[in-house]
Parts: structure tokens; C-alpha cells; sequence
């Protein structure tokens, strides 16, 4: 849906774009470098590439000035590793959005100087509350819960599925996203996570991209994902799954990083892991199941 919505936006506005058949590093830099592309779409997974691997440095990317991302939260510490990485680079917006409200429901601006973490303010034409997952109390501003959005973009329903629609979809027409997030008091709007995927340690939710982004920063560190496992005293706990970039990396090295960085109950108190990859869907987001 996005790289259709994406695709029809470049013909209306006449725009020359490039589309790869499938996401290759090297085909994807070469196309930068000999279309001299100023803008591209992107998932997460390839602002890791940009940030980490040594094949950038074999190509031109001087052309870049803005990177649009969708389809998982990106943290501020990857971001502004991308944009050292590429000094060309003047933008990375990001936006978000389901198959389910067609398309896009916020998307970052460079008139509103969207902060880089934020997923931009509302889309024109849709309603956004925040509300409480437990109590369902709406939240105001700086408030963390689930986004609910209503919209006449919103779809009608799963086909066929209507205990699964009426799930989705409450009797006042909010579909109920499955994101944890907050918007500021400027109406930008920031996913923390979903709200499958949090960590519940001792009653305290973890959000898993959080501690990805910080894991990422570490310079040794080629990509990363986190979970939670059971924990006989604290229910759930973080563990990390990290790729190398430095084959010197060692865990207690991670350890002590992310110890002096975040709260007690942050602490990777579930392990270290090392993997050759991380299992990740086609559209970039990262398979969990595949790693508890």
C-alpha cells in the first residue's frame, strides 16, 4: 500500500522514480549514485545499512538530500548516524501507517520541523486519541498509550473475518492500532512501539526499539534486536541479539554500555546473544517470534 501511495504521488507530480524489483545494497547505491537520486523511500533495515555497512563508502551518494522511513519506529541515535555517515543528507523524515487506514495517518514535514524520532503530526483528514491499554481513559499530550485513529480512510472491514473487524474497529469507528506512542504539545506524533512487543519487567513496560537505537549507537554493534523472556521473579526480561560489526566485541562489553545508560529495569538482565543475522520481514520489520 505505501509503495503504491508512493509510486501514484511521483506520476501526479511528475516526478522521475526509480523502482527496484528488490531491495539490493549494492543496486540500491548504484541507482543513487548514477540517477543521482535526491529522495528516497525506505524501511528501517536500510537506514542500518547506510549507518553501518562499508559498502556505502564504495559509491556517490553525494546526490541523497532527504530519506523518508516507514514501517517500524527509528530512533534519534540511528538517525543522526545515517546523516554523519552522508553530510549530503539533509532530511530523514519518517511515517506511519497501516493496509488497514490506506495508506498513510502521520508523515514527517520540513515545514513543521518534525523532530527526527517523530513520525510527523496527523495526516489531513484523520482523528487521533491516545488512550490507556488497561483502563481505555483517553490521555492527553505526553502520555504514553495505544493510537487509535478514525478516518473515512479507514477500511470497512476484514473480509469475511467480523470477529476480527469488530476487534480492530470499535462501535465509534476507532481502529485500535496496536502502537504505544504519545504526540507533544505541538501535535508531532512518536511511536514508542507495539503493544504485543513490550517488555513487562515487574510491571514496568520496556519498549524493545528503545534499546535497539541505544544497541545501534555502539560503534561495534551491525544490527540488533531485542526480546523479552520469562523470568521467574520479574515475569519478563530483555535479551539482546546483536550481529557484530567488530569481531573484538565481547559481551560484558554490552553489558557495561547499556548498564550506564538506562534505568535498572533496561538492563539486559536477559542476556547477550551473537547471531550472524537478524530474521527480519521483506517490508524490514524484525521477526521476534523467530528469536524467543
Amino acid at each position: 500500500m505505501f509503495g503504491l501511495g508512493m509510486l501514484l504521488n511521483g506520476i501526479y507530480s511528475g516526478e522521475t522514480i526509480i523502482v527496484m524489483g528488490k531491495f539490493d545494497l549494492e543496486k540500491f547505491c548504484k541507482c543513487v549514485q548514477d540517477y543521482k537520486i535526491r529522495m528516497a523511500s525506505v524501511v528501517p533495515p536500510i537506514l542500518v545499512h547506510l549507518a553501518k555497512n562499508p559498502i556505502i563508502d564504495k559509491y556517490d551518494l553525494s546526490s541523497l538530500e532527504a530519506v523518508l522511513s516507514a514501517a517500524a519506529p527509528v530512533g534519534k541515535d540511528l538517525c543522526n548516524e545515517v546523516k554523519k555517515r552522508i553530510p549530503s543528507l539533509k532530511y530523514i523524515l519518517q511515517g506511519s501507517g497501516m493496509t488497514e487506514t490506506s495508506l498513510l495517518t502521520t508523515l514527517g514535514s520540513i515545514k513543521t520541523k518534525t523532530p527526527i524520532e517523530s513520525v510527523g503530526p496527523l495526516v489531513n483528514g484523520h482523528e487521533l486519541k491516545i488512550v490507556d491499554p488497561d483502563t481505555k481513559e483517553a490521555l492527553g499530550t505526553n502520555k504514553k498509550g495505544e493510537l487509535w485513529y478514525r478516518s473515512d480512510q479507514i477500511m470497512r472491514g476484514y473480509l469475511n473475518r467480523p470477529e476480527e473487524t469488530a476487534a480492530t474497529i470499535d462501535s465509534e469507528g476507532w481502529l485500535h492500532s496496536g502502537d504505544i506512542g504519545f504526540i507533544d504539545n505541538d501535535g508531532h506524533v512518536y511511536i514508542v512501539d507495539r503493544l504485543k512487543e513490550l517488555i513487562k519487567v515487574k510491571g514496568y513496560q520496556v519498549p524493545p526499539a528503545e534499546l535497539e537505537d541505544l544497541l545501534l549507537s555502539h560503534p561495534k554493534v551491525r544490527d540488533c534486536a531485542v526480546v523479552g523472556v520469562p523470568c521467574e521473579i520479574r515475569g519478563e526480561v530483555p535479551k539482546a541479539f546483536i550481529v557484530k560489526k567488530c569481531d573484538t566485541l565481547q559481551e560484558d562489553e554490552i553489558h557495561d554500555f547499556v548498564n550506564e545508560k538506562v534505568t535498572k529495569y533496561k538492563q539486559l538482565k536477559g542476556g547477550v546473544l551473537f547471531i550472524p543475522e537478524i530474521p527480519k520481514s521483506p517490508s524490514g520489520k524484525i521477526l521476534r517470534r523467530m528469536l524467543k
